[in-house]
């Protein structure tokens, strides 16, 4: 236990190397409090954050903020982040069966890449790890997901200060929505030298209304 708290990901000598990012370390800033009165308890689950949501409206997180301007990116640079991304899958490169997420610099530089069974995990890794480094806004990055981009994708995005995000299939209405309404730019079936733009195109050259 420690003065101020820490998580931080498993050092333990007996966890399989492949599933240490799946595994944290909590020290507590101090003791638990009483938990014997009638305190009312929840379940504390890994879901996207909108499995169980009543409304819309309870999606909304209070103080997001638009990203940074830019980064200025050509469509070329895009077109050659789904093969970095599948490169560094080394677990898929195995089972086949998961998700990814990769965070990458303007000029296309593999900065990091999570994977699980979860797409929003995956993400979850990502941004953990930058908040871990000291890296949070993540200011001039484009996150790639290796599936659709669902509304909870570029809620995170955007809570990280992403302001890109791209995916090998389609963006949900509700995440196109999100983006266009915070200034992000969203890329869906990002893939084969393509890809279609639904938001944010002045970020992206060679693209109607892009910078260049």
């Amino acid at each position: 236990m420690t003065a101020t708290g820490r998580i931080a990901p498993c050092a333990d000598a007996d966890i399989d190397p492949q599933a240490r990012d799946n595994v944290v370390t909590v020290d507590l800033a101090g003791p638990l409090p009483d938990l014997a009165g009638p305190t009312r308890r929840g379940t504390m689950t890994s879901a996207c954050g909108v499995c169980g949501t009543r409304a819309l409206e309870d999606l909304e997180v209070a103080g997001m903020r638009p990203p940074a301007p830019g980064p200025w990116l050509d469509a070329a640079t895009l077109y050659q982040l789904p093969e970095r991304l599948r490169a560094a899958q080394r677990v898929f490169a195995r089972t086949g069966g998961l998700h990814a997420a990769g965070l990458f610099s303007a000029e296309a530089v593999t900065v990091r890449v999570g994977e699980d069974v979860g797409r929003h995990n995956a993400v979850d890794k990502v941004v953990g790890w930058a908040l871990q480094h000291g890296r949070l806004p993540l200011t001039g990055h484009v996150l790639l997901v290796s599936g659709r981009i669902g509304f909870e994708i570029v809620q995170k995005a955007l809570a990280a200060g992403v302001p890109v995000v791209a995916g090998i299939s389609a963006p949900s209405s509700l995440a196109v929505d999100l983006a266009e309404r915070f200034s992000m730019t969203v890329v869906g079936f990002l893939r084969g030298g393509r890809g279609n733009v639904y938001c944010g195109a002045p970020r992206i050259a060679d693209v109607a209304g892009g910078e260049r």
